[in-house]
Formats: structure tokens, sequence, C-alpha cells
């Protein structure tokens, strides 16, 4: 096994099981916005951030091996392969491994998107019905007296300066 390809699994293999621990806190995530628990919701916010800055930093390494891996094949010296680029082109005990990391790499990042989607929705329906309460508790002059408001004094009524 070259030490280029055993360093592009080993980020993979990394980067996988960081994206697995993100699918966790968003599955928190998820049970936190189905419960209203802002505590726990920012909690998972604040490890997601973590999350996302060690996975940046071992994109970059990745990137950095896919690169050296790349200046040593024919063709792609100035390009940047894709991974199915360099499982087609690594030997068997590499290809294999590779293989395996990439495919279970890309269902986690499935899941991981599925999920997301799911909070999307969660706290858009979160922001709908928060908009609507405060709809239905800020009625407008008009709604609050059934008719016009009366002389200047109307203008500044409040909802709770209203009579029954």
């Amino acid at each position: 096994m070259t030490l280029t390809a055993k360093l592009i699994i080993d980020h993979l293999g990394r980067m996988k099981q960081l994206h697995e621990s993100l699918l966790v806190l968003s599955r928190k995530k998820t049970e936190a916005l189905k419960t209203n628990d802002m505590d726990a919701l920012q909690l998972c916010l604040s490890q997601e951030r973590k999350h996302v800055s060690a996975i940046n930093s071992l994109e970059k390494k990745r990137s950095a091996a896919v690169k050296e891996w790349a200046a040593g094949k024919q063709g792609f010296a100035d390009a940047v392969p894709k991974v199915s680029d360099i499982i087609k082109w690594s030997r068997w005990p590499d290809r294999e491994q590779l293989e395996e990391v990439y495919n279970s790499f890309i269902l986690v990042l499935a899941d991981l998107k599925q999920q997301e989607v799911l909070n999307g929705e969660l706290t858009k329906q979160s922001l709908q019905f928060i908009n609507m309460s405060l709809d239905l508790l800020q009625p407008s002059l008009n709604n609050l007296n059934y008719g016009h408001a009366s002389g200047s004094n109307g203008q500044n009524r409040s909802v709770f300066d209203s009579q029954a």
C-alpha cells in the first residue's frame, strides 16, 4: 500500500467518523426541536461548529494528500482527481479499502443530509408557528374593535386596553 493512498484512506475514514458524529448530533438536534429544548439545541449547535471546524481542517489534509497522489500519476499533474478517479487508478489492496471507506462515507453523508432536511423543515414549521402566534396576539386595530377606531385615542391602544 502506498503512503499517499494510506493517507487518503485514513483521512476519509476520519471524515466519515466525524460525519457519523454529526449525524448523532443532528438527531439530538431533531429531538431538541421537537421538545422545544433550547438549551439542548444550543449545545448541539455549539458541538456542530466544533465538528465542522475539525472537518474543514481534515479536508485540507485530505486534499493535500490527493494532490500528492495526483502528482505521481500521469494525466493528473494539474487536475485534482475525484475519489472515483483514485479508486480506478489504485491497485488491489488500496482500491478495496478506498472503495469500502468511500461507499460507507457516502451513505453517512446521505443520512446526514436527510436528517438536516428534516431539521430545516422542523425549524421552518417552528418559525411559522411563532409568526402565527404573534399575529394572534397582536391583531390589527380594525380587527380589535370590529370597526373604525374612534378619534386619535384609538390609534394608541394596546391589545390589553380594548373593551370586551
